[in-house]
């Protein structure tokens, strides 16, 4: 019998989680341990493997050709560029202590696109071989130039089958025209929503009467598109954390049941006025009480909640081609299926990219709308785009479930050669993937409800009912 090469973690439990290059995976104990490691597999354990897909006789094994679909299914190939994220203008209407971007105020020049880079992005939009476009327009805030997006999107849809656009607005101040626009089915709002008011309003306004207004907005967008047309994102401050109780129940009574919980970012002007140090063992408390509080309010109530993030790794878990989230892909390619666009011109892989160079702490850009991709600097960047060979990744149980990310090492560390282990995006995916082991492995009948819901599987209830029986 061959084995597949099987990587393990101690639980908390004192068991251990064993994982394949694939992604199978099983948890057993420390004698099985002792047999694998020492190579005297028993017949049973040789069975138990080849049945779950963890050995195989020959290469001729249906269960060889298993193995080795699944692993193909979770690379991340090189696509078609097919999404854009485009930043109209840098201006903004707020100025909030946290804010990554690095905005300029609304009433400064020479931070909007001009006529040249105009006529240049829907020149190179017309060369592209897709039939399919998304359009992401960020900021600052973009709805400031909405003469612009009128103008991409209309085009978009003239030239391309399938289209999507979002507007990342903060929604602070929303004319008739803009919410017209906005009003388009195949046009989508995104915007923030720091958890509670009163946190929103000190961390975003400190005015009570721009707060009114924002919420006014709020409400008319929930209210006139839906949420499915509408989402909101809270960013929270580690050090200043509300209860995660009331953090979920301001989105429930939004009507929203997906909340991406997001911590402060290390990027643009928050990376100045945050300490980042020492926060992920408070961000996790705070998050498993979130996680609990979710599960006991799904087990009661007739609409499930879920934190975007944590669904997302549990369907990267359990299904295969799991590739729909920018930050975690294995290989996570830069600058191929999707570019930023800045307000110069300047191409960028990612978002953050982009804010690392506007803070002047590295030029991540890739080229620009003028001279094309710099294919150089794009080949360098993707030269560490997967976990494959990583010395420290090789050795983990959650390699096929996890990604790297390149861009947040150089963020943080200005280099992407640090131990793995020790890089805060290691970290953080560490403490969650055991979390939501913990979850998958719980007996707890709340627990099972709750992954159901978030797995998407049907009739998960009545199937749990009839087994609780």
């Amino acid at each position: 019998m061959n084995v597949w090469p099987l990587k393990f973690r101690e639980r908390a439990d004192g068991e251990f989680l064993f994982a394949d290059d694939a992604g199978g995976f099983f948890k057993s104990d420390q004698s099985f341990l002792q047999r694998y490691v020492e190579r005297v597999l028993t017949t049973k354990d040789d069975e138990f493997l080849r049945r779950q897909g963890h050995a195989f006789r020959d290469k001729i094994d249906a269960a060889f050709d298993g193995f080795c679909g699944r692993w193909a299914r979770r690379i991340n190939p090189v696509s078609e560029l097919n999404y854009f994220i485009l930043i109209p203008t840098l201006r903004c209407n707020l100025s909030c202590d946290y804010c990554q971007v690095s905005r300029a105020r609304e009433s400064a020049s020479g931070f909007d696109w001009n006529d040249e880079i105009r006529r240049q992005f829907l020149e190179s939009l017309s060369k592209l071989d897709t039939e399919t476009m998304k359009i992401e327009f960020q900021g600052g805030e973009p709805l400031l130039r909405l003469d612009i997006l009128e103008e991409i999107r209309d085009f978009c849809r003239n030239n391309f089958r399938q289209t999507e656009f979002v507007v990342c607005t903060n929604l602070q101040s929303v004319s008739e025209e803009a919410w017209n626009f906005l009003g388009a089915n195949d046009t989508f709002v995104s915007t923030s929503f720091d958890g509670m008011e009163e946190v929103h309003r000190s961390q975003r306004t400190k005015d009570p009467v721009l707060h009114d207004e924002f919420r006014a907005n709020l409400q008319r967008a929930f209210s006139q598109f839906g949420t499915a047309k509408v989402s909101a994102l809270p960013t929270l401050d580690v050090h200043n954390l509300p209860e995660p109780e009331g953090v979920m129940w301001s989105f429930v009574k939004l009507g929203l049941r997906s909340i991406y919980l997001r911590r402060v970012n290390y990027q643009g002007f928050a990376r100045k006025r945050y300490d980042f140090k020492d926060t992920q063992d408070t961000w996790m408390q705070f998050y498993r009480r979130f996680v609990d509080h979710m599960i006991e309010h799904n087990w009661e109530a007739d609409e499930a909640v879920e934190e975007y993030y944590l669904s997302h790794l549990l369907r990267r878990i359990f299904r295969t081609g799991i590739q729909n989230h920018m930050d975690l892909r294995n290989p996570n390619w830069l600058g191929y299926d999707y570019l930023v666009v800045d307000f110069d011109g300047k191409y960028y892989p990612t978002d953050e990219a982009r804010m690392i160079s506007r803070v002047g702490r590295l030029d991540l850009s890739i080229g620009n709308l003028n001279t094309g991709i710099d294919e150089k600097k794009r080949n360098v960047l993707n030269s560490a785009a997967s976990n494959f060979d990583d010395p420290d990744c090789v050795h983990c149980v959650y390699q096929a479930f996890c990604a790297p990310d390149v861009i947040d090492d150089l963020s943080r560390y200005g280099r992407i050669d640090i131990p793995r282990h020790e890089t805060a995006h290691c970290q953080h995916h560490m403490a969650l993937f055991d979390l939501v082991f913990e979850l998958i492995y719980s007996d707890d009948p709340k627990v099972q409800y709750s992954l159901g819901h978030w797995l998407e599987v049907p009739n998960y209830r009545t199937e749990l009912a009839a087994r609780l029986k």
